[in-house]
């Protein structure tokens, strides 16, 4: 799989949402309150950690589903390790993203680029003012669930739409959707909102003998 194809995988699987730091005068009613209830949800975590199943369906087929662990934390780090069918680590210290293909013996390293709002990672361990600015929000109930929905502006981004779903006010799962019908679905399990990860989780150790490509 060419390098662009599997950091685009990798984008996609990745938790989405930042908390909201501030409203701007343009939005409107419905759209403000939905950005403030979601403000409520994610303003308080400034870290994450859970383990995660991924699906990825198209035109009514499963193309495509792993499970493995995860862990953000703001501003900019994040660590996430798919376990199976295929091991994968994607790792960002604050300043640089590594791509580690184990199979391959291959890291990629690119830098993090903060103001990027199309990567569902960077939107969770990045700047939370940005989210207002790029998305449009809305929110339904449905029974014990509450689920947002985020458009982004651009028109550049990797998914047309976003729907976060808490669930007794814990972030149960992600959805997300793109131009080609494609929909990817990340089911979260063993939450720890706030939880106490070492610094050191969000350093790469680049494997002794890889081949390092760096964009």
């Amino acid at each position: 799989m060419a390098v662009m194809n599997t950091m685009t995988q990798w984008g996609k699987a990745c938790l989405a949402g930042v908390a909201l730091m501030s409203m701007t005068p343009w939005a409107g009613a419905d759209e403000l309150s939905a950005a403030q209830h979601l403000t409520q949800r994610l303003e308080p975590v400034t870290s994450y950690a859970a383990d995660f199943s991924q699906r990825i369906e198209g035109n009514g087929h499963v193309s495509q589903q792993s499970k493995g662990q995860m862990w953000v934390a703001r501003p900019g780090k994040f660590r996430w390790v798919v376990d199976a069918p295929y091991s994968q680590v994607v790792v960002s210290d604050g300043k640089e993203v590594y791509l580690h293909d184990p199979d391959l013996d291959q890291v990629t390293i690119r830098k993090l680029d903060p103001q990027v709002t199309n990567t569902p990672a960077l939107l969770l361990s990045g700047q939370a003012s940005e989210l207002v600015h790029s998305y449009s929000v809305t929110e339904k109930t449905q029974g014990s669930k509450e689920v947002y929905t985020l458009k982004p502006k651009s028109t550049d981004s990797l998914f047309d739409r976003l729907q976060m779903t808490f669930d007794s006010s814990r972030l149960s799962s992600l959805d997300m959707y793109d131009a080609s019908g494609q929909h990817t679905q990340v089911a979260f399990s063993n939450v720890q909102p706030n939880a106490q990860i070492s610094d050191s989780t969000f350093h790469f150790q680049i494997p002794k003998g890889a081949e390092v490509i760096r964009e």
